[in-house]
């Protein structure tokens, strides 16, 4: 019988154990994270003119993937009471771990990201250090800001292959791809700011669908999408990128956009943002598949 319940407490405690790994690793954002670490990958191997070390690839993507992460807690840190209407399943708000323990695991990722890319190069340390500072005043006040908190957002998603541009030692080569990033990226951020305009209005949140209406934000929308699609042509025309790039363009990556635009006004639809967000997503990945292709 104690043997049992010994069992049983030991089975107990290891449940809770896992649980508590789990709820640690999720408040990362571990897709987003691992997208994070790829995409520096990419930039690097768009970037370089030699070929880079593999260690140099993966520390500078490591550092950049644990920056992420901190930043993907610190926003869920300040969106507590947003995300307990819009995202009731996030950690924070499901009690799965502490506000403490969470503010924790955000220094020490800050402290390993800080430095890892301090043993890579300087400017990798400034980078990461300046986005680190930049994350927490994107989620302590930034965001609430109409178009300020997505244009925050947009241009570290495009920094991040700047970042990588410097870790291959030619940061021109990754122009391109960084405001492709930003454009489309700016497209998600209003997308969702569209998708969490009810928990943000609770909050007083002044983002641009609440100031400005859900209709002007998906015209806002169509015009930086037509500003995308212009500007994927660039490149091809310029001569920058060979065939490969202009075929996955034409046939994927703005027809996806068009689609994803088709969903924005389609009312009859469920869950529409959802869908638009993911497609857009995708999409960033399609697009950055045709640069390498290209290049």
């Amino acid at each position: 019988m104690l043997l049992q319940v010994f069992c049983d407490s030991i089975f107990c405690l290891q449940m809770n154990l896992t649980k508590k790994i789990l709820a640690y690793i999720k408040i990362t954002r571990p897709i987003n994270v691992i997208m994070t670490f790829l995409v520096v990958v990419v930039a690097i191997l768009i970037s370089e003119k030699e070929q880079t070390e593999l260690t140099a690839i993966f520390l500078a993507s490591l550092a950049a993937a644990f920056t992420a992460a901190a930043g993907n807690i610190i926003n869920d840190i300040y969106d507590i009471e947003t995300d307990r209407i819009s995202h009731p399943e996030r950690v924070l708000v499901l009690s799965s771990i502490s506000k403490k323990a969470a503010l924790n695991e955000y220094r020490l990722l800050n402290l390993i990201a800080i430095i890892i890319s301090s043993g890579v190069s300087d400017i990798l340390l400034l980078i990461v250090i300046s986005s680190t500072i930049i994350l927490f005043f994107y989620s302590f006040y930034l965001k609430k800001l109409p178009l300020i908190g997505n244009i925050t957002v947009a241009f570290l998603t495009g920094l991040v292959f700047i970042y990588g541009g410097f870790a291959a030692g030619n940061s021109t080569a990754a122009i391109i791809p960084a405001v492709f990033a930003f454009l489309i990226n700016l497209i998600r951020e209003i997308v969702k700011d569209i998708q969490d305009i009810e928990g943000d209005s609770k909050l007083n949140c002044k983002t641009f669908p609440i100031r400005f209406g859900i209709l002007a934000s998906k015209r806002l929308v169509i015009l930086i999408s037509i500003v995308l699609i212009l500007f994927t042509l660039y490149p091809f025309v310029t001569q920058l990128y060979r065939i490969e790039y202009f075929i996955v363009v034409m046939l994927i990556v703005n027809p996806v956009l068009v689609l994803s635009l088709k969903y924005l006004f389609d009312e009859k639809k469920v869950n529409n943002l959802n869908i638009v967000s993911r497609l857009l997503k995708l999409n960033m990945v399609v697009g950055l598949l045709a640069i390498y292709l290209g290049k």
